[in-house]
């Protein structure tokens, strides 16, 4: 709970009888319902999770938020201010689990799928006294008496029709990818799910020795960052237009020489020779090497088909590393596809928990981030280690669990985004991004690299996804329902109040129209992000209802979050509007900076250098934490947060106020 503050303040005191006084009169509902029947001013409020506590950022954002419609409103207006709930996904799932003491889906389908989801539902309005209380404190008017939830049926069923929209224009697709996966959770994660996870790490990484096929004593040396990878390698990548070197390298000592060759990029040499003495035997172009053959570092992968060979990749550079890639196609996106193109074979020697199978005899059943070590100590006593090192680089963790994640071969559903690159990158020249740089830096380059959007989660607490398929394989036939009726209609069994979650929707099967067999819905629910990403038409249950209203609001005028929100909310607002409408749903975006403690260092948990926001309410009011977070900086950059500075912005306010008294005093008395 939030820190009970004594109200010594004086100004605090005037502010708590002012929000008692619009309470009472009903100030906030009558400044809602003015305006009625004038030209429409659209505010998207972007929806928090409720289950956990707000902090200092949400009062930043809460303050921005509503000093634009307030001011639109007094302009003659008319603005909507709907609040909203995300309710759905790995957030809710991950606090049940903390609650009951379970982790894991085989621990949660041991305590009952039904169960877990009900606990899911009953939890999600944990902390909403204290969001409710919090806003009311700041005085940021919204609608927090009809909010839009998006857990109910009305909501998903708005999502079933987006959904099926892009199913009818051939968006929507099942593949099978490498993907980052959270061994944790169990899920395949989207891009923008990737993007808001990067960590700087100290990883360990090596330089593997693949020997080269009949001849002696020669080795393609390839780095690695993820050593755990090298049991499951398949081919070495270069690239075809490098100048690449072969060298002779004395391992041994001046007194007792031991020579080996060495195969690597020509420019890369001192670096990685740096320690070692060499002569130079030959160069030659990258393309010299493609298909040359080398003997597999490890004997645990049984492979069936095309293998352990050199093949070209244009993702190899010079950066960093030997100038070659050790390649696994299980674990890595650029891997899988270029050993598609190259015939290469498939091996996966992880299984979904993140662990080693059986087959890798040495760390079977281990974690396999948790291998490194004793992989690299394998390779050094059979002499195919060169060398490792400690390396800092950044690596992705799960937005939620926090988990390093893996690279991870994985049948999903996925948005073909990829297919409207042009048309989203043309809908964001169109908004007003505050800064402009967010235009074509962090979210427009996001936009030019878009790839296809995972949406499907092998998770319980979620908007199942709306896809049926026929039980006969032979058949295959599949269908996505669009709406509450459209599945009444074509179902055998869906009962009349249907919920629509797991587990209960699981038991709705329809009849397949080709062969008359039984269709069972797909198990995934999805991606929570497309939830929140709905809402411009979602929380007005359209189009089944409430068309006006939302032709009235769409697209809308204005949205803030903060910078994180880039390739969260804002990407998936994005995304949907442009598959489903065609534009973007938002003209005017105002990007919020982090906001820093006293010292001007970031919030953390586990370094306790937060604000606690209602301990700053209480001691030095709303109105000028709100002026602080007007006047301090531009809303997009850092900001410094904490009693002693607002009370020094409160200082200056105040002054300023007295010397223009003064002056006006003046002026009057001398006329």
């Amino acid at each position: 709970m939030y820190k009970k503050v004594e109200l010594k303040d004086g100004f605090v005191g005037m502010e708590r009888k002012v929000s008692e006084m619009w309470k009472q009169k009903e100030i906030v509902k009558k400044n809602f319902a003015m305006n009625e029947g004038k030209e429409y001013f659209t505010f998207f409020d972007g929806p928090p999770t409720a289950n956990g506590k707000p902090h200092v950022g949400h009062i930043e954002t809460r303050v921005i938020k509503d000093i634009i419609p307030r001011y639109k409103v007094m302009r003659g207006y008319k603005v909507i201010r709907k609040a909203g709930w995300d309710t759905h996904g790995l957030p809710v799932e991950l606090e049940i689990e903390k609650s009951l003491g379970i982790s894991g889906k085989e621990q949660i389908e041991e305590y009952g799928v039904e169960n877990f989801v009900k606990k899911c539902k009953e939890s999600v309005f944990t902390y909403v006294h204290m969001w409710e209380e919090m806003t009311n404190k700041v005085g940021f008017w919204l609608d927090m008496e009809h909010p839009y939830v998006t857990y109910h049926n009305e909501y998903i069923e708005s999502v079933w029709w987006a959904l099926k929209q892009m199913w009818e224009k051939g968006l929507l697709y099942e593949g099978h990818k490498v993907m980052p996966y959270c061994p944790r959770c169990g899920t395949a994660l989207s891009s923008h799910e990737v993007a808001q996870g990067y960590k700087d790490v100290k990883d360990l990484t090596c330089i593997a020795k693949f020997k080269v096929l009949d001849k002696k004593d020669t080795y393609i040396l390839a780095w690695t960052t993820t050593p755990w990878t090298l049991p499951s390698n398949l081919a070495l990548a270069v690239n075809k237009s490098y100048e690449y070197a072969e060298v002779k390298a004395n391992v041994g000592t001046d007194d007792e020489p031991q020579y080996e060759n060495y195969i690597l990029a020509k420019d890369l040499i001192d670096e990685v020779l740096r320690e070692t003495p060499y002569e130079l035997v030959k160069t030659f172009k990258g393309e010299e090497l493609l298909g040359t053959k080398y003997e597999p570092l490890m004997p645990f992968a049984k492979v069936d088909g095309k293998a352990f060979e050199v093949i070209h990749g244009d993702f190899v550079t010079l950066t960093e590393g030997t100038g070659v890639v050790h390649t696994a196609p299980a674990y890595g996106e650029d891997d899988s596809l270029v050993c598609k193109q190259n015939g290469i074979a498939f091996v996966n020697l992880v299984d979904k928990s993140g662990n080693f199978v059986p087959e890798v005899e040495p760390w079977a059943g281990r974690f396999v981030r948790d291998c490194n070590e004793d992989i690299c100590k394998w390779l050094k006593e059979r002499n195919k280690l060169f060398s490792k090192e400690k390396h800092v680089h950044s690596y992705p963790h799960c937005w939620r669990c926090d988990t390093p994640l893996l690279y991870y071969p994985k049948e999903s559903w996925f948005v073909a985004m990829s297919k409207l690159r042009d048309e989203l990158v043309e809908n964001n020249s169109k908004v007003n991004w505050y800064p402009e740089t967010i235009k074509t830096g962090r979210f427009g380059n996001f936009l030019e690299n878009v790839i296809d959007w995972g949406i499907s989660r092998d998770r319980y607490w979620g908007t199942p996804l709306p896809i049926w398929t026929c039980e006969d394989e032979n058949c295959g036939h599949r269908e996505c329902i669009g709406s509450i009726e459209e599945l009444k209609e074509k179902a055998i069994n869906c009962p009349d109040d249907i919920e629509l979650h797991k587990p209960y929707i699981d038991d709705v099967y329809l009849k397949c129209p080709k062969c008359g067999k039984k269709m069972k819905r797909a198990k995934e629910v999805i991606d929570c992000w497309f939830d929140s990403g709905s809402m411009p038409f979602a929380q007005w249950h359209y189009p089944f209802e409430n068309k006006e209203i939302f032709d009235n609001n769409f697209p809308g005028d204005f949205i803030s979050e903060a910078v994180d929100q880039t390739r969260g909310w804002f990407y998936t607002l994005m995304a949907i509007g442009t598959c489903l409408f065609g534009t973007s749903p938002f003209k005017n975006c105002i990007v919020l900076g982090l906001v820093l403690n006293e010292q001007g260092q970031k919030m953390s948990k586990s370094k306790k250098n937060g604000v606690d926001p209602m301990e700053l309410l209480d001691t030095v009011g709303a109105d000028a934490t709100r002026w602080h977070f007007y006047v301090s900086s531009s809303p997009w950059l850092p900001k410094r947060l904490g009693i002693k500075n607002v009370q020094e912005t409160r200082k200056r306010f105040l002054k300023y106020i007295v010397e223009c008294v003064f002056i006006l005093c003046f002026i009057c008395r001398n006329r």
